[in-house]
């Protein structure tokens, strides 16, 4: 539990600072005060209770504890922060003003746009924008800080990572999944026909709304997004960058209360009606619709990869061919069908990487066998484009502990990360026993991970 609570508070204090350093103070029978003094920088307790609030909104409970670490996070971040202005570390400007840019989209679009940001805060919307600017700016000196402290540890050779292996515990070390290396020969149903048939159904639909049935009926009928089916088609006011471009750009271009013409995109085929535009934010209807394809097209892909793996087990073709000539993926097909994972490169698949209907076709396979022909999704859009395929199996290797001789990388790697934690422990260790603090008796019953806080707090 305490593990989930600390991964909640790296997201806040990384991805949702811009919300909960400018919320609403503390209101539970508490007077806000400086609970802690780090330097010239004071943690107020009202920053430690918006971070709590932020915690319940998100459904994890929230006790002393939690804000104990919260603290401690705050604490550390402080003493990073000192540091890189000692360096003169410089901030990266273009990636705070892509963040902010991307925060403040954020979070208009999960209020309802910029009134609704402003009422949320209590401040006009540049107030905040200049607060959320400094915080970024911070933020991006303390995580170069800490960066630098953990990069300063020496290269580790061969001989350092076999040492590390032969004194740590066993169950420290990591447990390698199962891993598959696989090949694919994939073949599309008919796109075209399907795409003209589901084009010809939004043209129906959209003569019914022009001759004045309501958009958002039909949309509760039709619709394939049913999230927003729910409630008529109804996105809620968001900003353009939260859609496919192409969807962005239509609903841009409508006037309120106009039907667009059919737009497409990787999630399928669109009507928009616009409800309101502000800015470069909208709120709009639509109904989508999904290519659908018939049994006689899985029929006849099912009918090749079926002769397709006769010929393959008959030695009359070998598969690596057979995917060059007949799959038509094209990001496999070049290479003879071998796959790989589209975010990492890798050759290599750990189950959780595996589309389901993938895994549960290969599961019970050995090394060199191929698999049935079944119906699956490939990687384009949200939820991915029909597609029949085999699936050979290449290689498994089985779930192990990792050892020297086979997983040096993966080992390396926890190497490098134990030490750069420690380099990071010390440092703070260190900063602590120099740094001018003082902190509120409030917190004194807490569990600090580093006991130098102990120190620091003044007589009540």
């Amino acid at each position: 539990m305490k593990n989930t609570i600390k991964s909640a508070l790296a997201a806040l204090f990384c991805l949702g600072a811009c919300l909960t350093a400018s919320a609403q103070k503390y209101t539970g029978g508490l007077i806000d005060k400086s609970v802690a003094v780090v330097g010239n920088e004071m943690i107020m307790l009202s920053q430690i209770e918006s971070e709590i609030q932020m915690l319940k909104a998100q459904g994890i409970s929230a006790d002393q504890n939690v804000r104990c670490e919260i603290l401690e996070n705050m604490l550390v971040s402080k003493l990073f922060l000192m540091q890189s202005r000692l360096d003169s570390l410089s901030i990266n400007n273009d990636m705070v003003e892509s963040e902010l840019s991307q925060r403040l989209d954020d979070v208009r679009t999960r209020l309802g746009g910029d009134e609704g940001v402003e009422e949320y805060f209590g401040k006009p919307l540049y107030k905040l924008r200049q607060e959320w600017r400094q915080q970024l700016q911070e933020q991006s000196l303390t995580q170069q800080m800490q960066q630098k402290v953990a990069g300063n540890i020496p290269d580790l050779t061969p001989y350092d990572v076999q040492k590390y292996v032969e004194a740590a515990d066993p169950e420290d070390l990591p447990v390698v999944p199962i891993n598959y290396q696989l090949s694919q020969i994939c073949i599309y149903p008919d796109r075209e026909a399907a795409n003209l048939a589901v084009q010809e159904r939004l043209l129906a639909i959209r003569e019914r709304i022009i001759n004045g049935e309501k958009f958002a009926t039909l949309a509760r009928i039709y619709s394939q997004d049913y999230g927003s089916a729910r409630r008529g088609g109804e996105l809620g006011m968001a900003s353009k960058t939260t859609f496919w471009p192409s969807f962005s750009d239509g609903a841009m271009a409508l006037k309120p209360g106009v039907v667009s013409q059919i737009i497409e995109t990787p999630d399928g085929f669109h009507l928009i009606e616009l409800l309101e535009k502000k800015g470069d934010m909208f709120n709009a209807r639509h109904i989508l619709l999904k290519p659908e394809y018939t049994l006689e097209d899985a029929e006849k892909a099912f009918k090749t990869l079926d002769s397709l793996k006769v010929e393959i087990a008959a030695k009359a073709v070998t598969f690596d061919l057979a995917a060059r000539f007949y799959s038509e993926d094209p990001a496999t097909r070049s290479n003879g069908g071998h796959m790989a994972d589209p975010n990492t490169g890798s050759s290599y698949f750990e189950i959780d990487q595996l589309k389901p209907q993938d895994y549960e076709a290969i599961k019970d396979l050995k090394e060199g066998e191929i698999s049935e022909s079944f119906e699956s999704l490939d990687n384009e859009g949200r939820s991915g484009n029909t597609v029949y395929k085999i699936l050979k199996v290449d290689k498994i290797i089985p779930s192990h502990p990792a050892t020297f001789t086979n997983d040096y990388s993966l080992l390396l790697q926890q190497a490098k990360q134990e030490l750069s934690m420690k380099a990071i422990d010390k440092f703070v260790d260190d900063k602590i026993k120099v740094t001018y603090i003082i902190l509120d008796p409030l917190f004194k019953d807490c569990s600090f991970d580093h006991e130098g806080w102990a120190e620091k707090f003044k007589e009540e």
